[in-house]
């Protein structure tokens, strides 16, 4: 195709056809080298051009717009998964910082033209190009196997620059708008995102759920409940994928879901139980990371499953999802053996406790076994395990009161042994993790004291007659000590 040399284009001739013409030509060929000339005469065309004038004559600037910034961000995107082998590295990474420097240019132009005609006639203008430029950025913002340092810095100067043309001090503004009830551009990011995000298509650009994810995390309540038929689809997609990584990224975006949309619309369409069954199938999963994030989504779900209802005195408290899974995660606690998983199911366990309250009773007897094996097993220099368990273990105490005193001998044994297995200790563990160990063991020896109505302090007087190490009897002594503050502080 002949064109036109752009500066000598003649005055009747709509710029909107100059740039249509350079986009086909660009799209022509079998390269996608952003070095092309088409690509050059275009930087040279926006360079060249009178915006203000422009602007105002020409009605099809916006969908010329539009479509050079749909055929750049088309050719600036990472190549797919199945041609990535044969590409090489670095190729992508320059054509993509080439047509960042094309993009630049052209906001550059309509942000000075901003300055004399408005905002209004430069956003009716960039109107539909806005999304394309917005994902040309995301894309490569950020370190990726398709990026390198100079696209990541021409990427984050668009985006910028994009911002600041449009008037928005935030991309979370860029995307939901100033106001709950002015729109965004979030709609129309999700509209060209759609199509790749479908069970058969989304692996094909790696860059779509990194583009989708961190999209989704920019808009917050209340906004985000008005896309929520947009976004949860895609979210339980890529949960549901056999990859760990994108598990973990798909839980997370469920868990920004269910931050960030309101109970009531979770609840509608019987949605937050399909949130719960899609969580808690990956529960069974050996994956600590995945674990990690799937019981911080759950935790913060049960609010929503679980509504309040009056309780009659008469009846049972039925159980809830809450039930369910510290049952299944006490029935894989026992029998583990695996350091991090260890660490990632004590870690949350304490949640789970304060969440059931005195309802905890319902799982006392495998809670006790559970918490009396973890504080037999040393747990590294950290010992995180055996901290965060015994963090359990005082939690389970004070919901769980009354029925302590008939479970005093087997804990008191538990905590003594692991006192003295600490005093003893001559491993790389740190003096401050052992001090540590030794001032929550203290405080539980002192809340079963409490609930025992003193045979703690009782059975530790004749302990102290035959014990000769210096720590244990420290431990020993504050024990009584606190136990004996409270006493008469009528605690």
């Amino acid at each position: 195709m002949e064109l036109e040399s752009p500066r000598g284009a003649s005055p009747g001739q709509p710029f909107s056809g100059l740039l249509q013409q350079l986009t086909c030509q660009g799209t022509a060929g079998t390269e996608r080298a952003a070095g092309d000339p088409a690509l050059q005469e275009l930087d040279a065309l926006i360079e060249a051009a009178d915006w203000p004038a422009l602007l105002q004559e020409d009605p099809g600037i916006a969908q010329a717009l539009g479509q050079v910034a749909r055929t750049l961000g088309g050719q600036a995107a990472p190549a797919k998964v199945e041609d990535a082998r044969s590409a090489p590295a670095t190729s992508g990474a320059e054509r993509a910082a080439r047509v960042g420097a094309v993009f630049l240019q052209l906001l550059q132009r309509m942000e000075a033209a901003r300055g004399s005609l408005g905002p209004a006639a430069v956003m009716a203008a960039l109107c539909p190009a806005a999304p394309y430029i917005y994902i040309f950025s995301v894309t490569h913002c950020q370190e990726r196997p398709w990026t390198s340092p100079a696209s990541q810095e021409v990427a984050q100067e668009v985006l910028a620059l994009l911002l600041r043309v449009t008037g928005c001090v935030s991309v979370s503004e860029f995307l939901r708008g100033e106001t709950a009830d002015q729109g965004g551009r979030f709609t129309a990011v999700m509209g060209l995102l759609r199509p790749e995000l479908n069970k058969e298509s989304w692996k094909n650009n790696p860059a779509t759920k990194h583009i989708f994810s961190w999209t989704l995390y920019q808009v917050t309540r209340p906004w985000l409940s008005h896309h929520l038929e947009r976004i949860l689809p895609p979210s339980l997609l890529i949960s549901d994928d056999y990859q760990n990584e994108n598990k973990i990224l798909g839980v997370r975006c469920l868990h920004h879901i269910v931050l960030n949309v309101s109970a009531a619309d979770l609840r509608q369409f019987n949605r937050a139980q399909v949130l719960y069954h899609a969580l808690f199938n990956h529960l069974y999963t050996p994956e600590p990371d995945l674990i990690q994030a799937v019981l911080e989504c759950l935790l913060d779900l049960f609010p929503v499953l679980e509504r309040p209802l009056q309780w009659k005195a008469t009846e049972p408290r039925s159980s809830g999802p809450c039930d369910d899974v510290l049952q299944l995660i006490l029935t894989h606690m026992e029998p583990e053996y695996r350091l991090l998983l260890r660490r990632t199911y004590a870690r949350n366990l304490s949640a789970f406790i304060e969440r059931l309250g005195i309802l905890t009773v319902r799982h006392l007897k495998r809670l006790e076994q559970v918490i009396i094996g973890y504080l037999e097993v040393y747990d590294g220099p950290e010992e995180e395990a055996r901290l965060r368990i015994l963090e359990a273990l005082k939690l389970t105490i004070k919901h769980c009161w009354p029925r302590i005193p008939c479970r005093l001998e087997v804990f008191l044994k538990a905590l003594l042994k692991m006192v003295c297995d600490v005093a003893k200790d001559q491993s790389l563990t740190p003096e401050p993790v052992k001090a540590a160990l030794l001032q929550e063991a203290t405080d539980c020896l002192t809340l079963l004291d409490h609930c025992s109505a003193g045979q703690v302090t009782s059975l530790l007087t004749k302990a102290v007659q035959s014990c000769k190490d210096d720590k244990v009897l420290d431990c020993i002594r504050k024990v009584q000590e606190l136990s004996g503050r409270t006493t008469k502080a009528g605690t």
